[in-house]
């Protein structure tokens, strides 16, 4: 009868080890099986889910702008007076709906492919419509000191400009400030040398943006994404050192099995430069669990904070020795233009660059760049990509609309978010293919473990009761 007893004791104990090894063994072999799932379906080749995301995004994605309009116009016009603001918007377009162009695979496994650009304005998404009139800068002239640095040459350009009478600020409707006008002041400059189009985005509609080439994952799944190039090299030639690279991905997917303590890198045309998403929190969105990335402060601190920025840094003074923080001089790669990015509402920036304007109020909440990626497949699956684009002002003693103009500046023309969320049908999907799988081999292994271990821990424990009991 004891040895009976203590024969089930054992054996209870020795089921409890096994299935808590066994769930033990489950992590390794269910990891291994979920790699295997991952990089069937996260590699960019045509019938993978990766694929069908990848040329044209399962998403809508909408971009969101919100208009600088100047209150005090006359001010600023005859006084030179700070400009005082307040944001208009969003007036909003459904852009990346075409998928991708000119998809050819490469050697070393490669694909490239040509990005369209295209805005639909999306009438019940927005505040008002395409007319709305807004008092902004004029662009043309407040680029001609950066474009025409000579005394001599904007002496010409004067003759022009006091010709179409043009001030410092305009009217103008959101489509012209979006999309382009022709510009009387430009048009009036002999045929053939200068195009008298002018806007924040022009051109758009009807251009392309690349050729990109990225590694599809089929020789690396660690390069899933990855851009090997952009418009055919691995450099910008805007920047120096290591701030010229392309970095990263475009920011939709990354390579797979993501950590917390990554620094995710990505490129954007838009800015003319690679930056760095930082871990923030875990996000859950539509069931799906997912990790947040920001771009933090640090990528648009000055040189002075963080050493790597130094290659940034390309004006001195307008950056106070490369001092200030928080704008971003893209002119390189805008034609000398004098763009500036920089986040919405100056977040992050210098306090002297947020006081020279006023009406403006940063906000981390509404303001900062985020992308909630799931870990496991590395798929961005919703995103907001805020930037905010400003043109610098400068005084000139040649340019009679700049002479009352006191110091530089920079000056905030509108703001946009980018951003898109999974659907609910790709929510399904991708529940059931990936979220609800490693669930159910989470919870197979823990209750394995745990259930092994409870039961080990009892029939041994009893055995050793029992037999202190038959000692005594």
């Amino acid at each position: 009868m004891g040895c009976n007893r203590n024969c089930g004791l054992i054996t209870g104990a020795v089921i409890g080890a096994v299935l808590a090894v066994f769930g033990g063994v489950l992590i390794p072999v269910g990891d291994n099986l979920i790699s295997k799932a991952v990089k069937k379906e996260a590699v960019i080749v045509n019938g993978t889910t990766a694929y069908q995301n990848w040329i044209v995004p399962g998403s809508s994605v909408y971009r969101e702008f919100w208009i600088f309009n100047v209150l005090n116009p006359s001010e600023v016009i005859d006084e030179g007076a700070q400009p005082k603001f307040e944001q208009r918007g969003p007036y909003t377009y459904r852009v990346r709906y075409l998928p991708k162009e000119n998809v050819t695979e490469g050697e070393n496994g490669t694909i490239s492919y040509m990005l369209p650009n295209a805005a639909n304005f999306e009438p019940d998404m927005s505040v008002g419509t395409e007319d709305d009139i807004m008092t902004v800068l004029n662009l043309a002239v407040a680029a001609v000191p950066a474009v025409y640095p000579g005394s001599v040459m904007q002496s010409v350009i004067n003759i022009w400009v006091k010709g179409s009478k043009a001030a410092i600020l305009q009217n103008r409707t959101v489509k012209e400030i979006l999309w382009g006008y022709k510009d009387p002041f430009l048009d009036r400059i002999p045929i053939g040398s200068v195009n008298p189009m002018v806007g924040v985005f022009y051109p758009y509609n009807g251009t392309s943006d690349g050729p990109y080439t990225v590694y599809t994952g089929t020789e690396d799944i660690a390069k899933t994404a990855i851009i090997e190039s952009y418009k055919n090299k691995s450099t910008l030639s805007y920047w120096e050192g290591h701030c010229d690279m392309v970095n990263g991905t475009d920011g939709a997917s990354f390579p797979p099995f993501v950590k917390k303590n990554q620094v995710l890198r990505f490129f954007s045309s838009d800015i003319c430069r690679s930056i760095y998403g930082v871990f923030h929190s875990k996000q859950v969105v539509k069931g799906i669990t997912l990790y947040r990335f920001i771009v933090p402060r640090e990528a648009f601190a000055s040189p002075t904070e963080v050493g790597d920025n130094y290659c940034f840094c390309t004006d001195k003074t307008i950056s106070e020795n490369c001092t200030l923080a928080g704008v971003l001089d893209i002119s390189a790669c805008k034609a000398k233009r004098p763009v500036y990015i920089s986040l919405p509402h100056f977040l992050h920036a210098s306090e002297s660059i947020l006081h020279k304007v006023e009406g403006l109020s940063p906000n981390e909440k509404e303001h900062e760049t985020y992308l909630d990626i799931e870990p496991v497949t590395g798929f961005t699956l919703r995103f907001a990509k805020r930037l905010q684009v400003n043109l610098l002002v400068q005084p000139s003693k040649f340019i009679d609309p700049l002479k009352k103009v006191k110091t530089p500046y920079v000056f905030p023309l509108l703001w946009l978010n980018e951003s898109a969320v999974i659907g609910d049908e790709k929510a399904e999907m991708f529940r059931t293919k990936i979220s609800s799988r490693l669930e159910l081999l989470n919870t197979l292994q823990m209750a394995l473990m745990i259930g092994g271990s409870v039961l080990f821990l009892a029939f041994m424990g009893s055995f050793f009761i029992c037999r202190s009991k038959k000692l005594k």
